[in-house]
Parts: C-alpha cells; structure tokens; sequence
C-alpha cells in the first residue's frame, strides 16, 4: 500500500527530527487554529450538524491540546531514572513506528487531535481512517499537518473500507492501532489487533450515569444535567444519559430539567441562538425513536419531547426508567435523559454500575467530602464530582468494560505508542 510505505520513510524521518522541532511544529498548528477557527468550525456545521458555537469551542480545545502537549512533552519523554544495583539504570521512550487511527464524525476535528498530537510528538507517524460523513473535515486535518514544516507523510489520511483498514491492521509496518468508536468496532479491531499482537487504545462507546443526591441544589445540578446530556445533540460517548436521582427530590429535579431541557431551542447549526441542530445522520435518528418507543412501551413517564421532524429529535426527558428499558441498558446517542430514583447511596452505586460500560459518571452533592468516599465502589474509568464527566488534555482520558481499554490525553496519553526501553549500565 502506497500510503503506509510512505508514512514508513515518515516515520523514520520524524524520527530523527529532534524534539524541539517537533514541539514548533506544533505550536504553529496550535496557531493556525486559532486564526482560522471560524473556518474550521463552518466546514464542522456544515459536515455534521454540530451547532456554530460548539464547533468553535472544539477548534479551540484542540489548539488548547496542542499548547498543552507542546509545553509538556519534553518532561513526558524523559528519561526515568530508577535506582537498582546497576551503576545506571533507567526507562527511555521511543517511538514505535506507524501508528493507524480510526477515529469518528462526532467530534471530527478534537478526537483525531488528541490521538495524533502525542502520537506524532513521540516520534510516531499517523495513517488516520476518518468517518466517512467528514471528509471535509479530514482533508483540512491533513492539509494543516502538512503545512507545519513536519516531515513529508508524517501523517496521511487513508479514505478506505473496514475490510480494507482490517488487512491493514495486519500489516507489519503498523505498530498500534488508536480507535475511537463504538463497542462493535472496537471488539473487531480488538480482535484482528489481537492476532498480529498490536498495540491498541480502544476508546468505545459510554452511558455515563448522573447521580443527584438528596442535599444537592436542584436548580445548579439541572443546569448542569442539561450541558452533561445536550452538548453536541446528545451525540457524545461522554454524555450523561442515565439521572439516577434521590427519591426525595426526584419530581422536583424533573420539574427543574424539563425547564432547562425547553430551553434549548432546536434548529439550523449556523443560526444565531440554535442549541440544538440536528442528528447528524438518519439512522441515528431511527435508533433513538427505536429506543424511545420500546422505552414508552414498557411504563417510561414522558416529561417533555418525543417528536422526531426529520433528522431533529425535540430534547426529551422520560421519567420512571428501570433496568429493563432500552433507554437504561443501550447507549443513548441523541438528546433524550433517562431519569430514575433510588433511596439508598447503595442503590445508587448499583444502579449506576449496572452497565455494560464504563467511561465516566458524575456524582451531584453538596458533601463533597461523603462523595469522595462513593469513588472506589463505582466501576468507572472517571469519576467527576460536581461536575460532568469531560475530556481534559491535563487529565488521563479512558473506561473500561465495554467502553475499552487504554489511555488518552495527560503523560498516559503520551506514552500509548511508546516502547518503553529499560537500560542497564554496569561499569
């Protein structure tokens, strides 16, 4: 394959490219960013249907992550000094070679950001497979990559089918295999990976619960339950989708959401005062009606929405939502809340651990210090107190169940695609 023989000499190029240049290269990524911000998050609307502010703000946190990484790779990459009965020993870090992405639409430009970013900073070259429904987004990606004095073929978009990205996992040449994307994808990349002995960082899918303690205020924590399930239509892996709430507030909690929910007025992306564009395809608008109507079906209490006008889904909130129900037990990808009560902190606990996934919950209260107690019993790969669950370039980024394995972002982040090297010295 004429693309991956190249990000090879790439790769081998960027290898002897010292840090330092490394690190400029980025920072005038980081630069461009920002001056064509507008343009960037235009071409975002256009693709996917991510409303104009939203896709601004994701511009920006990539130019964010690449200040970040630019500041800190240095120390990351250092050489670790450990103490042994050698005159000298420590932990170098080299890179591993050609490192293939698969990454998807729903945050076009931030989740191949976070991946390559490192990735090429460690010394590796990219070949990135982007969603299907992006390619404007991909070609200005790789357009930006190479215009910042990096290597030739440092990193290449490839526009292939999954069988085709499955053969190329076999291939020698590829060292690692980055995927962001949902549970099915994951499990057959995992497994092709898996056969050729390739490192992976799996990235799947989330159905992050939000749980509302008794003490908490009710007005903050709405607020906070809107912005945690409506960002970019619902459409987010990190999204809150299941409010398990005290029974003692539990209508007065509904009352406050359904005000805040109605609030966000659905429409065009690109027009002034939208909240909420559409789905960005119609087969996702088809599954969520799908798990909306079962969800109905089966007793759930319908607070505010439910009706589907092409590819716009009206923010919807359903109300006594158990186990069974597709709106619990299913990935919810669209702007609907499924809202539950317990009267116990265990409950609580096993409601919100009763999932195959495992990315991320929030815990809502006014005891942060009884919160904090809550941490080591929720099975998680992070817990955000008073907050909701977001991807930080400073925080270590990743679930575990069926939400995946590995890490992304912070050192983690840095050290996904590195071999690291023991050596010992004795004189």
């Amino acid at each position: 394959m004429k693309h991956l023989a190249q990000a090879e000499k790439g790769q081998a190029l960027l290898s002897e490219t010292i840090l330092e240049a490394r690190v400029a290269a980025i920072e005038k990524l980081a630069h461009l960013l920002r001056a064509q911000k507008d343009e960037f998050a235009e071409t975002i609307s256009s693709e996917m249907g991510k409303i104009f502010p939203e896709a601004k703000a994701e511009i920006e946190k990539c130019a964010w992550l690449c200040d970040f990484y630019a500041e800190h790779i240095d120390e990351f990459l250092s050489d670790t000094i450990i103490e042994s009965d050698a005159d000298l020993s420590f932990a170098t870090y080299a890179p591993l070679g050609v490192i293939l992405g698969i990454m998807p639409w729903n945050f076009p430009f931030w989740q191949v950001f976070r991946f390559a970013v490192p990735t090429i900073l460690a010394g590796n070259s990219v070949l990135l497979k982007p969603a299907p429904n992006c390619p404007q987004s991909a070609l200005t990606i790789e357009k930006l990559f190479a215009s910042i004095g990096l290597p030739a073929a440092s990193y290449q978009n490839i526009f292939a089918s999954n069988e085709d990205v499955g053969s190329l996992i076999e291939q020698e040449a590829i060292a690692g295999i980055s995927l962001t994307g949902s549970t099915r994808a994951g499990s057959a990349v995992a497994e092709r990976a898996g056969k050729a002995l390739k490192r992976q960082v799996l990235e799947l899918g989330g159905s992050n619960a939000f749980i509302i303690m008794a003490d908490a205020d009710l007005q903050k924590a709405a607020q906070l339950a809107a912005q945690a399930r409506l960002l970019n239509a619902g459409q987010s892996c990190i999204a809150a989708k299941r409010f398990i709430v005290h029974m003692d507030v539990y209508e007065d909690f509904l009352h406050a959401l359904k005000a805040e929910f109605e609030h966000y007025k659905i429409g065009d992306p690109m027009a002034e005062g939208t909240k909420i564009g559409p789905l960005a395809r119609p087969d996702l608008c088809d599954n969520l009606e799908r798990q909306f109507t079962a969800s109905m079906e089966m007793g759930a209490r319908l607070i505010t929405g439910g009706v589907r006008d092409g590819n716009f889904f009206t923010p919807t909130i359903l109300a006594d939502v158990n186990p069974e129900m597709p709106v619990f037990k299913e990935e919810v990808f669209g702007p609907l809340a499924a809202v539950m009560s317990f009267k116990s902190t265990e409950e609580a606990i096993k409601l919100s651990n009763d999932s195959n996934y495992g990315l991320g919950c929030s815990l809502i209260g006014r005891d942060s210090e009884a919160l904090l107690k809550l941490v080591p019993q929720l099975k998680e790969g992070a817990v955000f107190i008073n907050e909701l669950v977001k991807s930080d370039p400073r925080l270590p980024f990743g679930g575990i169940k069926n939400s995946g394995y590995g890490r992304e972002l912070a050192k983690e982040g840095a050290l996904s695609f590195v071999n690291v090297k023991t050596v010992y010295l004795k004189k």
